[in-house]
């Protein structure tokens, strides 16, 4: 397809997000999609509506439905399937991976999974039942139990030629563990090595160090771990050491996305969406954030408490007033700069709930270096525009504000992982709200006692 051929043909497909599909256009719709790119067609999926991108599943070769319907967040797929017929819903999910049927089988009420696993044959509703067994949030949930069986005293040839037959059954053929006749994991392979060894060679001869993780380990941890590895895939145990299956290096991507896309969303005050904004209902995304903004505007009084309780010396200088919306905004970002860096921290394994003495060590001279700069220019500018007591109180306030809120901004998301509870939530709003309030108090305490009011 030339340039202009593209570019027209991306024109007539954004058309179709705007206007319905009646019957007469069905098949001007349906050449246009078979001529697009499949990356063009998954997002004109992604930015139209529930109802519509149904529609144009239905015009879609059978394949590239699939095709389609496999990129698609697993909420997303969700919200698909009470749109389209039956029998498009049954022929996806029966081409589904196991793992990926898991995570779409989290989404859907349990009446729909319980029919969905019904239509499977018994083999796969077997091996999509390994998966379901593990706990959510664990590796076994999102790993791939279909898994190929080579041993150390096999020769190299044999495993080609059953790599050969068992290659279409398979989710990767890149990372090939090795592993005893009792199935204990004893060694990794790449496909690589596979392929340029000597046909004659055993397995054993060939094979690198077993590096795996266990079933129950966590997701998004051992996905962050593998990004960092030299492999394609990651096999996965149980605890006592047998192959279960395997994460894979696109799996891997897609759980620590949605981490990260979890945490954005937190830190910004809202719960994540899980799927395209454009195909999210409206009602989803008003529940996505009218409860956090209850809960943030319910803490918001105690700021407004504390402000009713310095009246007084509010009244006695009212120049105080005017620095109010700078050291609350100073100490909230401090506090917000200390939390994201912790939490990615986290994320990453850089820092253990162990650490939190370190944390807050590190934190508190980082805050107090900080204040202590910022300070030393806003008792300059204070003393000059005002005077010197003012200045002082400016310069004093900055300092202990951002040695605060930097301190607990560092230690907030060490406690929330320790009690179990996502890093992410205690990050942004509630550190602005609570650095807001705390700063507040200092402010006017300081200022009482530099100006004697």
């Amino acid at each position: 397809m030339v340039v202009g051929d593209f570019m027209s043909n991306r024109i007539d497909l954004e058309r179709i997000l705007k206007t319905d599909i009646s019957p007469t256009e069905a098949r001007r719709v349906s050449a246009l999609l078979e001529d697009a790119s499949l990356q063009q067609v998954i997002r004109l999926v992604e930015r139209t509506s529930i109802n519509k991108a149904s529609v144009l599943f239905r015009l879609l070769p059978q394949d590239r439905a699939l095709s389609v319907f496999e990129a698609l967040d697993a909420r997303h797929q969700a919200d698909l399937i009470g749109a389209l017929h039956d029998e498009d819903v049954l022929r996806f999910f029966d081409e589904m991976d196991p793992d990926d049927r898991v995570t779409l089988l989290d989404e859907v009420p349990a009446e729909i999974a319980d029919e969905l696993l019904r239509t499977l044959d018994a083999s796969e509703r077997d091996i999509t039942g390994i998966v379901l067994g593990y706990p959510r949030g664990s590796v076994g949930r999102r790993m791939s139990p279909e898994i190929l069986l080579l041993y150390p005293d096999m020769t190299v040839g044999d495993a080609l030629a059953i790599l050969k037959r068992r290659a279409r059954d398979l989710e990767t053929i890149y990372t090939l563990p090795i592993v005893g006749r009792d199935r204990k994991l004893v060694g990794i392979c790449s496909f690589r090595d596979l392929f340029t060894a000597d046909p004659h060679h055993l397995l054993g001869d060939i094979m690198g160090e077993a590096v795996s993780a266990k079933a129950s380990d966590s997701a998004e941890s051992t996905a962050r771990w593998l990004q960092t590895l030299d492999h394609l895939a990651l096999p996965v145990t149980d605890d006592s050491g047998h192959l279960v299956g395997l994460l894979t290096f696109d799996d891997a991507h897609e759980i620590v996305e949605e981490a990260d896309t979890e945490d954005a969303a937190r830190g910004g005050g809202h719960e994540p969406l899980q799927q395209p904004y454009l195909s999210t209902p409206l009602a989803k995304v008003v529940r996505s954030r009218i409860v956090w903004l209850l809960v943030l505007a319910l803490s918001a009084i105690f700021t407004v408490q504390v402000l009713d309780s310095f009246e007084d010396t509010l009244a006695s200088a009212v120049v105080l007033a005017l620095f109010i919306p700078l050291l609350t905004g100073t100490a909230g970002n401090t506090g917000n700069q200390a939390a994201t860096t912790v939490t990615r921290a986290l994320a990453l394994g850089d820092v253990r709930k162990s650490d939190v003495f370190r944390v807050l060590w590190r934190e508190m001279r980082v805050g107090f270096f900080l204040g202590a700069l910022l300070g030393t220019l806003g008792f300059a500018l204070a003393s000059l525009v005002y005077s010197p007591q003012v200045g002082m109180v400016i310069g004093f306030t900055l300092v202990a504000v951002c040695t605060m809120a930097a301190s607990i901004g560092g230690i907030m998301p060490i406690i929330a992982k320790a009690i179990g509870a996502d890093p992410a939530v205690f990050s942004n709003p509630f550190i602005s709200t609570f650095s807001d309030a705390t700063g507040l108090i200092i402010y006017f305490m300081i200022a009482k006692a530099v100006l004697g009011i």
